[in-house]
This record gives structure tokens, C-alpha cells and sequence, in this order.
């Protein structure tokens, strides 16, 4: 049994709700509100990247970071959430250039964010 009062929703027992398609409440009363909730279509992100490369940027992130022994770095990390400021994105930038023997363009290196942009941008330039 759900009740709603306002914008809150408490349920009388533990709901775990697994692969769930559309939820919907009602009460027993026309006068109480009833609505329905629908799941939105999951997003996927691809990585247009190698594996390899990937997979070498980020040891490349976690060097030149000084990251701890088992700091996670994927694909997906940031750099600011893995604490790189401006003066360490362009200490990265500069050591992907030395690995991969590319020059990156100014208006570039801006728009890197993560692992995964820097991966696709050195892929797009190794094959230029």
C-alpha cells in the first residue's frame, strides 16, 4: 500500500523495484490524485576510441596526476573529479603529445574533459 501526501511517496513495506517499465498510483478515492510515472529511454555513450589507447591515456592521467595505487581510472573519469586543475590539464595534454607523438591544437585541449575525449581526440588525429 503507497500513500502520497505533497511530493512525498512512503510505502507501508521494503519496494525494490527491478527493471520496472511504468509505475502508476491511485487511490481509492476520486478525490486523492492519481499519476502515472514511465521510464525514459536509456542513453548509451560509445567511445569511438581503442581500447588501447583508452587504456594507455589513463595510465598517462594517473602518472602525471601522481594518483594513489588503486585510484580507478576509466574511460568515463574526469580529470577535475580525479583533482586536476587548469595547470594539470595541460600538463596531461603535453604528456599525451610525448606518447603518442601527436600535436594537439589549443581550441583542442580545451574541449578535453575525460579520458574517453582525449582517446577519441588522439584517435582522430593518429589516423589524420
Amino acid at each position: 500500500m503507497a500513500s502520497a501526501a505533497a511530493s512525498a511517496v512512503s510505502f507501508a513495506r521494503p519496494v525494490q523495484a527491478i527493471n520496472v517499465k511504468s509505475v502508476s498510483f491511485s487511490a481509492p478515492r476520486k478525490d486523492n490524485v492519481a499519476f502515472r510515472m514511465q521510464s525514459a529511454p536509456l542513453r548509451s555513450v560509445y567511445c569511438l576510441a581503442k581500447k588501447e589507447t583508452v587504456d594507455k591515456v589513463c595510465e598517462i592521467v594517473k602518472s602525471q596526476l601522481a594518483l594513489q595505487p588503486g585510484t580507478e581510472v576509466c574511460g568515463s573519469s574526469k580529470f577535475t573529479d580525479l583533482g586536476a586543475d587548469s595547470l594539470d590539464t595541460v600538463e596531461i595534454v603535453m604528456g599525451l603529445e610525448e606518447a603518442f607523438g601527436i600535436t594537439v591544437e589549443e581550441s583542442s585541449a580545451q574541449a578535453i574533459a575525460t579520458v574517453e575525449d582525449a582517446a577519441d581526440l588522439i584517435d582522430s588525429l593518429v589516423v589524420a
